[in-house]
């Protein structure tokens, strides 16, 4: 049945109708079929207009890319010039090998013009003419053509004796006058003579090859690759067609497919690594994309001329010079296409994991001194590891902590708890300024934090790299979690920012709570697909957002992602060296602001803690338990803050729950006989219903 037209099927059966029924369908299969689609439009007048309209609204700038971006142009010009230089240096050192070449090659070279200056002086391209000649026995021919040899060869033979004599005599005498002079002439004459030996299958020239330029791309490559990866129409069908031509684009080149009807670009970058085989090239330079903003078809796959993991290092933009303000986005690294990539800090958290060895470190120090270079924001660190790898930055930091014993873990959780105590301050004082002084959503911006220097209301910036081991610490799992859980949701409109790196980015290491609240993600390299959506996200992966095709090796390249996009960037190197010296500029600019605060200026960190009983009972309370018993509370409470509510597991059940009881006291909640069948029976307890309610302005 055509797709244009509808008509009855000619082998339906026939129904059961009367006479008149049976009329009409007579009548329906007699006519003509009906199109259904629309009538081609007439084309209006003006349409010429319209075309070049359309034209202009995808038409190409008329300024190219890098004259438009002034930093474009400087790299551009910054690499043709090195490149130029390099090929120079690259045969001007090569230049005494290229100069024995010649000189090898001139004996050969002199033989082939001495045969060349004989045949020319004894014209012997007359010769087969004079035999034939002679050999018909013409004599008058044969006459004039020996006269006419006679004329030419007599100059030559007189003009080249001439010339050999004076170059002997001129060679002779300058060899005992000017020696020098005379053997680099001779040096040049081998070289010249040089160049007349040379062999067809022997270059002079070494060939400057540069091993990680690749190939051009073009359409026929990536008909090919889609096609072995099993993306192409099917037989009768539109496969897959170019939206645009393949283009430059950066270092690279782009192109944009429309992949066959009923595909989604999400099936190429399934197969990364199998596109980036078929078309044999390195895998970190095949860079598939889906384009959203064209239809979930259309494929834009970018393909770098250089393989960027042996690429030179770009530098940090603030590596030498320049300030960073925590309430804009931060420099942090770059895409494949060499492009700045930025990292936007305020009114959100910071989740970073990978595998050992994936390049966290690098990560880290390109947040932590983009942080320390705005004199403003406030940076608390607790390195879990020991190893010092933050230590650059310790003249800066407000409170500073390395090592992995359970003192530092105390102190990680001390910073937590501080900075929701600090989160509260700040939203009550902001709940009591008018709605006119807080026009953004009641959030903590620059402008308020200038206009009342009094309150401090600074970014504080918590930092806690390996923190897999408080989530995974038998005692301090709980209360971690569930305070990590409470600065990711309800601290960040007050400018407290957490940014917590891991290692192990399971689901043990990294609780539900905390992975599924962090607004701004990077998965550095990882195995397997759960511990890639752990840091990404629930369907990350089905999404083609994939650090499991990151290698280890490309250290420091991670996909970043904030909601449901993400991008591949690569973080800045910057040396421990670099970092000192960048920490030693944050240091004087923090000195001349007058923003030196707590362990910079040798002053205890006083780590505030205004949770009461109340807000941990909130924390701990089993979700959907209408009542507990005391005892079990007490044992919940121990667990999770064993610094204050140990020594209670020490009392009897009667003790502890009179303990409980006493501490709530002061906040009018009353323990009460409760029976609860599924656990223990009858026993003093709390109802969820007499807990009152959070008041801190959440």
């Amino acid at each position: 049945m055509s797709n244009n037209v509808v008509q009855l099927h000619k082998d339906a059966p026939e129904p059961a109708y009367g006479p008149l029924t049976e009329t009409i369908i007579d009548v329906v299969q007699d006519a003509e079929p009906r199109p259904v689609d629309p009538p081609e439009d007439t084309p209006p007048a003006g349409t010429w207009i319209a075309e070049k309209q359309a034209y202009l609204a995808e038409a190409p700038p008329v300024v190219p890319t890098f004259l438009r971006n002034a930093a474009e142009f400087i790299d551009a010009t910054r690499w043709t010039v090195s490149y130029y230089a390099h090929v120079t240096a690259f045969h001007a050192l090569r230049a005494p090998v290229y100069l024995a070449r010649l000189l090898m090659r001139a004996p050969r070279g002199a033989g082939r013009l001495i045969v060349r200056w004989g045949k020319w002086v004894a014209d012997t391209e007359a010769r087969p003419v004079e035999a034939k000649a002679a050999a018909s026995a013409d004599i008058e021919a044969w006459l004039s053509l020996s006269r006419e040899h006679s004329r030419r060869v007599r100059p030559r033979r007189i003009a080249s004796i001439a010339v050999a004599t004076t170059t002997a005599i001129t060679t002779t005498v300058a060899a005992f006058l000017v020696p020098g002079w005379t053997m680099a002439a001779a040096i040049g004459a081998g070289a010249l003579l040089g160049l007349f030996g040379k062999k067809g299958d022997k270059p002079l020239v070494t060939r400057y090859v540069a091993t990680n330029v690749l190939r051009r791309l073009d359409s026929t490559e990536v008909f090919d690759a889609l096609a072995a990866i099993g993306i192409e129409g099917k037989k009768g069908r539109r496969g897959v067609e170019f939206a645009s031509e393949v283009m430059r684009d950066g270092p690279g080149w782009r192109a944009e497919v429309d992949l066959p009807p009923g595909v989604e670009a999400t099936a190429v970058l399934e197969k990364r690594a199998a596109l980036a085989a078929a078309m044999r090239r390195p895998i970190s330079t095949v860079w598939p994309e889906a384009d959203r903003t064209a239809h979930p078809g259309r494929l834009v796959l970018w393909v770098a001329q250089r393989d960027p993991a042996k690429a030179g290092r770009k530098l940090w933009p603030l590596m030498k010079e320049g300030q960073a303000d925590v309430y804009e986005p931060l420099p942090f690294g770059f895409d494949p296409r060499g492009n700045l990539v930025e990292i936007t800090l305020m009114y959100s958290n910071l989740l970073v994991g990978g595998i050992p060895g994936s390049g966290k470190t690098s990560c880290a120090l390109a947040i932590v001194l983009g942080v320390a270079l705005d004199p403003t924001a406030e940076l608390w660190i607790y390195e879990l590891k020991g190893s010092g790898d933050l230590d650059s930055v310790k003249p800066v930091c407000h409170r500073y902590v390395s090592g992995d014993e359970d003192e530092d873990l105390e102190a990680a959780l001390a910073g937590m708890r501080s900075g929701i105590a600090e989160y509260q301050r700040r939203a009550a004082f902001v709940r009591s300024l008018p709605a006119s002084e807080v026009p953004e959503g009641r959030k903590v911006t620059r402008a308020l934090a200038e206009k009342y220097p009094d309150q401090r209301l600074g970014p504080r910036v918590i930092v806690i790299d390996e923190v897999q081991e408080l989530f995974t610490h038998p005692d301090y799992k709980d209360e971690a979690a569930a305070l990590a859980t409470r600065l990711i949701k309800k601290a960040r409109a007050y400018g407290i920012i957490l940014i917590l790196l891991t290692q192990n980015p399971d689901a043990p290491s990294l609780p539900t709570s905390v992975s599924s609240s962090v607004g701004t993600r990077l998965c550095l390299a990882v195995m397997d697909w759960r511990a890639n959506n752990n840091v990404l996200g629930t369907g990350a992966y089905d999404r083609g957002l994939r650090a499991t095709d990151i290698s280890v090796d490309e250290q420091g390249t991670g996909i970043l992602a904030r909601g449901r996009e993400g991008l591949t960037v690569r973080a800045a190197f910057i040396k421990q060296t670099e970092a000192e010296d960048i920490a030693k500029r944050a240091l004087a600019l923090r000195t001349a602001a007058g923003t030196l605060s707590g362990q910079s200026i040798g002053a205890a960190v006083e780590e505030l803690d205004v949770e009461t009983v109340v807000d941990h009972l909130r924390a701990i309370w089993p979700d959907g338990a209408e009542a507990v018993h005391s005892h079990r509370l007490v044992e919940a409470l121990a667990r999770f803050r064993p610094d204050v509510y140990g020594p209670w597991t020490e009392m009897d059940a009667a003790a502890a729950s009179t303990a409980l009881s006493a501490a709530l006291k002061p906040f009018k909640v009353n323990t009460r006989q409760l029976t609860i069948r599924e656990c223990c029976g009858g026993a003093k307890g709390l109802r969820w219903a007499d807990i009152p309610a959070a008041e801190d302005g959440e």
